[in-house]
């Protein structure tokens, strides 16, 4: 941290410019952090105090703390929660929340202080409350300030232990009651000891050692039930093989493999995580990265946990301090990864798929065993640790109106991006974008409404021809089954295939073409939300058939399975033309021959034939579809410039091996710069 002032401007007074700025985004992010902490504490304190306590058993109210209710913790949480018994629940319900609250901050405080030397002076500045807001968000913390779980506060301890506690013995101390509150974490005594700290090794085993003889003297039927009956709680809380459970042994149980087998594979599995993932952890130690070691081992710790709970996985987030990556543009992706997996649920990451289940069900163990075991974070001695692969940008582009200049951080990127990144930013952008949509405003009478006045303004122009199509198109039964192949075949299938191609052949134009696509996308949800529309196909009274879904009931105010499963009232603008419309523009700008420009040309054509005749859309909805396309590509024309700047130059070869684009042209007279 010291060194952070090596990285300040040599100009004194843009220095203080700078350091102003940086000031008010920490402020901004500091109140960020804290609104995050009120609408956390918000939504803990509004479930009834009852409630909150129904399924907590504390020590001295009479009987075992595991007799009912949730608590997974060991017999010495348990004890050290017992002082609480005499609070009433409203105040123990806010007591909890807040202090869990500020072991939140306190831990975010703590890690940033612990980032490897050397720290530019804006990471030092804003590590702490950007760690602190994620935290908040994270799917850990969201679930810790439920009653009876502590895992914050062994984070906190251990974080205390190694950088903030002077001496060996009392950090030692600080690790043992880490241990006797999560007995996995034990393992991080092994980490002191071979790192050199021996005493503060013995001195946790002691600590750990004598915490967990009280516990035995003060509550030995608890304590047999937690060490003995379910094997250091194995059971405790929870069902072993429940999803809440991110361990090996949960993940096997779910797995369908039970007894001896079972408890063969876990040990082995376990042995090899703590095998590597100790020696990962003593290496960057040595090698001066100490909070990523932690990182590591408290991943290690949980996953070969017999019950690895998701509130116990707040290491995972800690691992971002690790730098994964030789090019500039790979760095993001390890953190973006953990970020999305520590904040999302599982089924935005990944598909409803059966075959996806098994990675499904445990995205948050499979980050964690990468993280301890498998991700190849750089040392500090790697000629990429501060100099990374730059990216390659294209030549600036003069600004379109002196009032909408270029964003300065919307570059035109000449290299291909990462393909891990970019399919984790596509499923959880299609994935928000199907929620956003699904939690659109579906009224019927509204969107019926919607609809008869587009019916109405239709009839103005002479553009009213859905009726006429629809019923030509049943009485054809060949045209019928094309349309209703064609609507439900082509419209994820074709993009997707556009995407890729580009990817692979022209990195340049698939950057333009995704982000046009992605802003027309985002505007869509607009429409969806401030003009709900019934589809012709929903319309009673007006005699349209759905050639694609079926009969449906309109008497029936859910009018069947398909309005359960989608909006149906997402209708204007319509997507299905306006991708569709995208792809043709794009293959008839891009495509190098004359019969691939033709198939192009086609592609909307055919879709806008197939929506109005399967009665899924009004001829409007096409409108709505292409004014959102062509807003997308002049939000990108206007942000960064031509498309033509985007088209990528001759490669060179670095000394390492990696391709990278010549150095690009003087930039013309009055380009941005």
């Amino acid at each position: 941290m010291a060194n952070a002032a090596e990285h300040s401007t040599a100009d004194g007074h843009a220095g203080v410019i700078g350091g102003s700025r940086l000031g008010a985004a920490r402020l901004l992010l500091w109140a960020l952090a804290g609104a995050l902490a009120v609408r956390q504490a918000a939504a803990v304190l509004r479930v009834p105090p009852g409630e909150w306590l129904g399924g907590f058993h504390l020590p001295g109210a009479g009987g075992s703390v595991y007799d009912v209710g949730q608590f997974a913790g060991t017999p010495f949480a348990g004890l050290v929660l017992k002082p609480f018994v005499g609070l009433a629940a409203p105040s123990l319900e806010v007591a909890w929340t807040c202090v869990t609250l500020l072991f939140v901050a306190g831990i975010g405080l703590v890690a940033a202080r612990g980032l490897p030397d050397p720290v530019p002076r804006r990471t030092a500045l804003l590590a702490a409350p950007v760690l602190t807001a994620l935290m908040m968000v994270s799917l850990p913390v969201r679930e810790a300030a439920s009653p009876g779980r502590t895992a914050v506060v062994p984070v906190l301890l251990l974080l205390l232990a190694v950088f903030r506690v002077p001496g060996d013995r009392p950090a030692g101390v600080l690790v043992g009651l880490a241990a006797a509150l999560q007995p996995a974490l034990l393992l991080f005594a092994p980490l002191l000891w071979l790192t050199g700290r021996r005493p503060a090794a013995r001195t946790a085993a002691v600590t750990f050692a004598a915490a967990t003889a009280l516990s035995w003297a003060a509550l030995p039927r608890d304590s047999w039930t937690y060490w003995v009956r379910h094997l250091a709680g194995t059971g405790l809380g929870g069902a072993p093989d429940g999803l809440a459970n991110q361990s090996l042994h949960g993940a096997l149980l779910r797995l369908g493999l039970t007894g001896p087998v079972e408890i063969f594979l876990y040990a082995a599995l376990a042995g090899a995580v703590v095998w590597f993932g100790l020696r990962r952890a003593v290496r960057y130690a040595r090698d001066g990265q100490l909070l990523l070691a932690v990182a590591v081992t408290g991943c290690a710790a949980v996953a070969v946990s017999p019950a690895g709970w998701r509130h116990q996985l707040l290491w995972v987030l800690l691992a971002v301090a690790g730098k994964v990556g030789r090019r500039a543009a790979d760095r993001r992706v390890w953190p973006v990864a953990v970020v999305l997996a520590m904040t999302l649920p599982s089924a935005v990451l990944l598909p409803n798929l059966a075959a996806l289940a098994p990675v499904r069900d445990n995205v948050l163990l499979l980050i964690a065993v990468a993280a301890a075991c498998a991700v190849p974070f750089l040392p500090r001695s790697s000629p990429y640790w501060r100099d990374p692969v730059p990216t390659d940008y294209g030549r600036p582009a003069a600004a379109r109106w002196s009032r909408v200049p270029l964003l300065p951080f919307w570059r035109r990127v000449l290299s291909r991006p990462n393909l891990l990144l970019e399919l984790l930013l596509i499923r959880v952008g299609y994935s928000l974008y199907s929620h956003i949509r699904a939690a659109a405003p579906t009224s019927r009478s509204l969107a019926e409404g919607n609809g008869s006045q587009i019916l109405g303004i239709e009839r103005v122009l002479g553009m009213d021809i859905e009726h006429a199509v629809n019923r030509a198109v049943v009485d054809t039964p060949w045209l019928e089954a094309f349309f209703n192949f064609y609507y439900t075949s082509f419209h994820f299938v074709v993009p997707l295939t556009i995407l890729a191609v580009l990817y692979w052949r022209r990195p340049g134009d698939y950057r333009w073409a995704r982000a046009s696509l992605g802003l027309a996308t985002v505007l869509a949800l607009a429409g969806f939300w401030l003009y709900p529309l019934a589809p012709p196909r929903l319309m009673p009274g007006l005699g349209f058939v759905d050639t694609v879904h079926g009969p449906q009931d309109l008497a029936n105010p859910s009018y069947g399975a398909m309005t359960a499963i989608s909006n149906q009232y997402a209708a204007m603008p319509s997507l299905h033309f306006g991708w569709s419309l995208w792809c043709g523009i794009v293959i008839v700008m891009l495509a190098p021959k004359g019969w691939q420009k033709l198939l192009g040309a086609l592609h909307p054509l055919i879709t806008v034939c197939a929506i109005v005749a399967t009665a899924n859309h009004w001829v409007l909805d096409a409108v709505g579809g292409a004014v959102v396309v062509a807003a997308g590509f002049g939000l990108v024309h206007v942000l960064s410039g031509p498309r033509g700047l985007h088209t990528s130059l001759p490669a060179q070869q670095h000394e390492d091996g990696t391709e990278r684009a010549a150095a690009p042209a003087e930039p013309v007279a009055g380009a941005r710069p």
